[in-house]
């Protein structure tokens, strides 16, 4: 037993690489299915069944009302089921299957145009990927050493953001520019990328023996907590007024980018006169920005502070919004835009999640976690119903400039934090800057 545990030892020293991007794979599936919903079901709600933008806003965030009662619930469920293929894995394998078998019916019932069959199944995949998202983000540190968990979260998101960018790629090609177009090619490849996304993870991990692992190394002090390290109690009233701060502008700029991410597409078309799948190329840029600034974002706070390089990420935002504004037709340089929107939102989202948990005494971690997801599902909850309510009854150029005003409001906000901004130490690992909240 004892060479054993020494080559155990020895193995969570170093992240497994190849094993976590395995393990990504599930979140990689995930992130294909969330990019194509936010995408392709408002066209649907709008060209299809003719749903006021106020109703169509409703029906976009009901996923993170969803989220709100069954992340945890599931989550919780997952905790304390044990079977042959592991405690996670049955989640991830049934709630995928469930998932596909639903999202599919999706773009029949808008061929068909019948609108309570699309109700129907569209609330049916809610929750199917309501059912799996929890364990699916649960067996990456399972599985993993404490010490290690910056370095696999770093590749989870990555993977993550591989996903968005398949599914971005897919509705730029297999969306008509004329006619009315059928959703269900793009529907079902994402469906395949699911499913064989799903397969290797099972071929390739076996999770009882992973998680028999990580009991061998805690139970030889691999996982014991630091000495010293203060436990839970209130926080002093200057730390509090800093988390509230920071949680509020947390809950303002997901207000403004999310709007945007959620109502683009239609934006595009309506106002831009953007046909088929160009929309997505605008996203994907976006995107793709966000992923090559992660690292230097991360290297950027080390300099000026996460405060400041959160602040910039705001101005930027704030510029970019309203500019856009200015745009009465597509132009090849609004995607210049939609760069330095993810390069902005980048600066934000890397800095953003370590403030909040920086603030925690030593045993609260988790609880600002939930904090900070508290705050980021409200926004996302209620801004696809306010800015839907704008774009139905003022107009469709409210967009940007409500973007742009709640990007100011984040920036009051957050000019008056003024804890959880020590600087990150410089990572010999460059990956550990893309350890980013959700």
């Amino acid at each position: 037993m004892l060479p054993q545990i020494r080559t155990l030892r020895r193995q969570s020293v170093q992240l497994n690489y190849k094993r976590t991007f395995f393990i990504g794979l599930a979140f990689l599936s995930i992130s294909a299915f969330w990019q194509m919903y936010d995408s392709l079901v408002p066209l649907m709600l709008k060209n299809t069944f003719r749903i006021g933008d106020t109703l169509a806003g409703a029906i976009m965030a009901l996923d993170n009302v969803l989220a709100l009662f069954m992340l945890p619930l599931f989550g919780a469920l997952s905790d304390r089921v044990r079977t042959p293929i592991g405690k996670r894995m049955p989640f991830i394998v049934g709630g995928t299957a469930a998932a596909v078998v639903a999202m599919i019916l999706v773009p029949v019932s808008d061929n068909l145009v019948n609108f309570p069959m699309f109700v129907v199944v569209l609330f049916l995949t809610l929750v199917a990927m309501s059912t799996y998202r929890s364990p699916a983000v649960a067996l990456m540190p399972d599985v993993t050493p404490k010490p290690l968990r910056s370095k696999a979260n770093a590749v989870i998101n990555l993977m993550g953001a591989v996903g968005a960018i398949i599914s971005l790629a897919l509705m730029s090609l297999l969306i008509p520019d004329v006619g009315k177009p059928n959703y269900l090619p793009i529907f079902a490849c994402v469906a395949g990328l699911m499913v064989g996304a799903v397969v290797i993870l099972v071929i390739t991990i076996r999770e009882n023996k992973l998680l028999e692992e990580m009991k061998q190394l805690q139970g030889h002090g691999e996982e014991r907590e630091e000495a010293g390290v203060e436990g839970s109690g209130a926080l002093p009233r200057d730390v509090q007024r800093s988390l509230l701060f920071i949680l509020i502008s947390i809950f303002l700029w997901f207000m403004a980018y999310n709007a945007i991410t959620t109502a683009f597409s239609k934006y595009a078309q309506t106002v831009l006169g953007m046909v088929g799948g160009g929309f997505a190329n605008s996203l994907l840029l976006a995107t793709a920005a966000a992923v090559v600034t992660f690292i230097p974002s991360g290297l950027i706070a080390t300099r000026i502070g996460r405060k400041r390089t959160i602040l910039s990420g705001i101005v930027i935002l704030f510029a970019c919004f309203a500019a856009a504004t200015a745009y009465t037709a597509y132009h090849p340089t609004i995607n210049i835009l939609f760069v330095l929107v993810g390069v902005g939102w980048a600066l934000i989202n890397v800095n953003s999640y370590p403030m909040v948990v920086e603030m925690a005494k030593g045993s609260d971690v988790g609880k600002f976690t939930g904090y900070y997801y508290t705050f980021s599902m409200a926004g996302q909850i209620v801004t696809p119903i306010l800015s839907g309510a704008l774009l139905e009854y003022v107009g469709y150029r409210t967009l940007f400039p409500y973007a742009a005003f709640f990007s100011v409001l984040a920036f009051i906000t957050m000019s008056m934090v003024q804890h959880g901004d020590s600087r990150p130490a410089v990572h010999q690992d460059k990956l550990q800057y893309l350890n980013v909240g959700d």
